[in-house]
C-alpha cells in the first residue's frame, strides 16, 4: 500500500470509479491465472516483514520514528500506523542453501542500523508482540503517523463502526475499555512471513499454512500483557480482531465476519475464492489513483500491477493472507503469514521460520490434502487454543487425536520440518541450528510470554505496578539483542530500573486501581463501613456508568454523627461532595502535589473519557516521598 498513491476524496462517485477497477482487477487476475505461463513458478522464494517498537530511556514508547527514518534507506524502511513504530521489508531468498543463515544475516545488518540511528536519537529498539508499558494515553491521534492514509482510514473505520470500538480480553486478568480510533491496532508489532507459491498449487499450500499456524503460534506466543493486564499468551490475536472491527450492530448480530479473521473454511481450487469473497463481504475504504486497464495491458503482454486489488486486500486481514505482486515485470503468489509476533530475538524469529517453512514444504507431501486429514473447525480451534495458551494449549491433529503442544511439535511436527527443510536442498547445520532453538524453547516451555508471566510473578511485591512493567520491558529490551535466544533469559528483576523517578512522573502511574466505590443512593452506613473494612479515608461515589459524581470522607462522617444524624437511614447523596476536584491519569505528579496542596484535598479521584479509572490519595505521596528519599539516602 505504501507504493500506492491514496485519493483523499472519498464521495460515491469516486468509490464506484474504483469499485469498477477493483472488479476489473479480479477478472484480469483470474484471467491470469486461467491463461497459465503469466506467474514465476520455477522457484520458490521466501521473505519477511519485521516490525519493532521505539522506546525512551524510561522504557516508555516514543514518537520518533519519522525523524528516524529520515537517517534510514527508504527502500528496506517504513513507516507503521503509529509514530512509536517502524517496519523494515527484507530482501526475498531463495528457499534453498543457506537462506536461514541469510535471513538473520541480513536482519542482523538492517537491525544494527536502526539501532546505531536511534541510539542518535536517545531511542532504544523493542522486539515484543506488545510493549509491557504502553498505556492508553500513547494511542492518540497525536501518536498516529501523520500520513494521508492512516486519517482517512481511521475516519472511514468510525464511519462504519459508528461508535467507540470496543475491547474485551480475558485471560488472567480481564481488560474491557472503550477507544475513539483505530490506534489500539498500533499496539501490535510482528514478524511476518512470506512463502512463494505458484497458481496450481495456491489451495492445498494455502490450507496447509492454515494446519501448520496453530503449533507454530503455540512455541512462538510473545504478547502476554496489554495495559498492564496479563491476558492471552499471543493477546495480538484478540486485540487485533477488536481493534479493527468496524461491524454495526446489526452486522455483529447477523454473524458477519471481521476484517480481521482466520477464515471460516478451507480453499477448495484457487486463490480466486479467497479474493471474490473478500470483495463481497468488505466494503472498500479508501481508493487510489489508478492508471491504465489491466485488461489492456494483458492484450500487450504486460503484467498488470493490480493497484486497486491490491489496496483493497491490505484492509482485509486475514491471518494467512494471500499476496499478489509483479515486481521485475513477473507476477508471484504468496502466502503471508501474519500470526508471528516480533521477537523475543532474532534468532527465535527465524528459528520460527524455519519451523514454519518446513511444515509448508513437509505437509502436503507426507499426508496430500490436509483437508481431507483435518476438519477446518479443528485447525481454526487449535489458532485460538495456541492464542489463549501458548504450549499450555491442547491441539487437535490428524486422526482425531488430540495432544499436548509440546508433545505434537517434538515428537511428530519438528522431524517432519527438518525433512521439509532438507527436502529443498537447505544446508544442513543451519536447518538443524534453528531447529534446536525452537526445539530447546518447546521442551523448557519458555516463550517469550512465559517469560514474561515468571518475571512478573516473580516481582510481585516488589516496587510498584509502573516499575515491575518498566523493570520488565528494560530486561526484555537488553536481553532482544543479547544473543541469547529467549529459553535461555534471565528473569526480569524490579532492581533492573535504571531511574525510579521515571515509575513516578505521571499520576497514572502511581494510582489506585483496585477500588471500592459506592453508589449515590446506596445508604451511608455501607460507606462507613467499608472505609473501616478496608481501612480507607475516601471512598469515591459513582453512577451505574461508572461515572464519578461525588466523594465520601471520613471527615463528613463525623460531621454526620456531630450533628446527630446517625440515628436514621441516610444515603450516599445527602453526604458526599458532589462534582469533586479530579485529575487524569496523563497529569504530571508534581502538578497533582501542588494541586492537592492549594486546595488542602486529602486525595484526588482520577477520570478518563468521564469515567473513574482510579485515586490517588495522601498516603501514597508519603510511601513515594519514602522511596525516593530513600533512594537519594543510599545514592550519598
Amino acid at each position: 500500500m505504501g507504493k500506492i498513491r491514496i485519493y483523499e476524496r472519498r464521495d460515491n462517485e469516486s468509490m464506484r470509479v474504483f469499485m469498477r477497477a477493483l472488479l476489473e482487477d479480479v477478472r484480469a487476475l483470474e484471467r491470469m491465472i486461467d491463461g497459465g505461463g503469466w506467474f514465476e513458478d520455477d522457484v520458490r522464494r521466501i521473505g519477511a516483514e519485521q516490525e519493532m517498537f521505539l522506546v525512551d530511556r524510561s522504557g516508555r514508547p516514543v514518537d520518533k520514528a519519522l525523524a528516524i527514518l529520515e537517517e534510514l534507506s527508504r527502500e528496506h524502511f517504513t513507516t507503521e500506523l503509529g509514530q512509536f513504530n517502524l517496519e523494515l521489508n527484507l530482501e526475498p531468498l531463495a528457499l534453498n542453501g543457506r537462506c536461514l543463515g541469510q535471513m538473520r544475516s541480513n536482519l542482523d545488518a538492517h537491525m544494527g542500523e536502526v539501532r546505531d540511528v536511534a541510539e542518535r536519537h536517545g531511542v532504544r529498539v523493542a522486539l515484543t508482540g506488545i510493549l509491557p508499558t504502553l498505556e492508553k494515553g500513547d494511542l492518540s491521534l497525536d501518536s498516529m503517523t501523520p500520513i494521508p492514509r492512516y486519517y482517512q482510514l481511521n475516519q472511514v473505520m468510525r464511519e462504519l463502526r459508528g461508535g467507540e470500538f470496543r475491547t474485551l480480553i480475558k485471560g488472567l486478568d480481564e481488560l474491557q475499555t472503550t477507544h475513539d480510533n483505530v490506534m489500539l491496532e498500533a499496539c501490535n508489532t510482528s514478524f511476518q512471513i512470506h512463502f512463494q507459491v505458484a497458481p496450481a498449487e495456491f489451495a492445498k499450500l494455502y490450507n496447509v499454512a492454515q494446519v501448520a499456524t496453530g503449533p507454530v503460534l503455540a512455541a512462538s506466543v510473545n504478547s502476554p500483557v496489554m495495559l498492564r493486564h496479563r491476558l492471552w499468551h499471543e493477546t495480538r490475536v484478540a486485540l487485533f480482531q477488536q481493534s479493527l472491527d468496524v461491524r454495526s450492530e446489526a452486522h455483529t448480530q447477523r454473524g458477519g465476519r471481521t476484517r480481521v479473521s482466520f477464515g471460516e473454511a478451507w480453499v477448495e481450487d484457487s486463490v480466486m475464492e479467497i479474493f471474490r469473497e473478500d470483495v463481497a463481504r468488505f466494503r472498500v475504504l479508501i481508493s487510489a489513483e489508478l492508471e491504465e486497464s489491466p485488461l489492456l495491458k494483458i492484450d500487450r503482454g504486460v503484467a498488470p500491477d493490480l493497484k486497486a486489488l491490491r489496496l483493497h486486500n491490505g484492509t482485509v486481514y486475514r491471518w494467512n493472507r494471500p499476496c499478489y505482486g509483479a515486481e521485475n515485470g513477473r507476477p508471484h503468489l504468496r502466502i503471508e503469514n501474519r500470526v508471528l509476533p516480533a521477537g523475543p530475538t532474532i534468532a527465535d524469529e527465524v528459528a520460527n521460520s524455519a519451523f514454519f517453512f518446513g511444515l509448508m514444504c513437509a505437509l502436503a507431501e507426507e499426508y496430500g490434502e490436509v483437508r481431507r486429514a483435518i476438519s477446518f473447525d479443528d485447525t481454526k480451534s487449535n489458532f485460538m487454543a495456541a492464542a489463549r495458551y501458548g504450549l499450555n494449549a491442547r491441539l487437535k491433529w490428524f486422526g482425531g487425536k488430540s495432544y499436548g503442544a509440546e508433545a505434537l511439535i517434538v515428537e511428530q511436527l519438528l522431524p517432519l520440518a527438518r525433512q521439509g527443510l532438507l527436502d529443498h536442498d537447505l544446508d544442513p547445520n543451519e536447518v538443524d541450528e534453528y531447529l534446536a532453538i525452537f526445539e530447546a524453547r518447546v521442551r523448557s516451555g519458555r516463550t517469550g510470554s512465559q517469560w514474561a508471566l515468571d518475571s512478573l510473578e516473580a516481582m510481585e511485591g516488589t516496587g510498584r505496578l509502573d516499575e515491575r512493567y518498566r523493570s520488565l520491558t528494560a530486561s526484555l529490551i537488553t536481553q532482544n539483542w543479547s544473543g541469547r535466544p529467549v529459553h535461555e533469559w534471565e528473569l526480569a528483576q524490579t532492581e533492573g530500573t535504571e531511574d525510579l523517578r521515571e515509575s513516578y512522573r505521571s499520576i497514572g502511574q502511581i494510582m489506585s486501581t483496585d477500588l471500592f466505590t459506592v453508589h449515590p443512593e446506596d445508604l451511608i452506613d455501607l460507606a462507613a463501613s467499608v472505609m473501616d473494612w478496608e481501612h480507607l479515608r475516601h471512598v469515591p461515589v459513582e453512577d451505574a456508568d461508572g461515572k464519578l459524581v461525588g466523594l465520601v470522607t471520613h471527615r463528613m462522617l463525623l460531621r454526620m454523627v456531630g450533628q446527630g444524624l446517625g440515628g436514621k437511614p441516610v444515603s450516599v447523596r445527602e453526604i458526599m461532595c458532589p462534582d469533586p476536584i479530579t485529575t487524569t491519569p496523563e497529569t504530571p505528579t508534581t502538578e497533582a502535589i501542588a494541586l492537592m496542596r492549594s486546595d488542602k484535598l486529602g486525595c484526588l479521584p482520577v477520570v478518563q473519557d468521564e469515567k473513574l479509572v482510579g485515586i490517588v490519595t495522601e498516603s501514597d505521596f508519603i510511601d513515594l516521598s519514602t522511596k525516593l528519599l530513600d533512594e537519594w539516602l543510599r545514592a550519598e
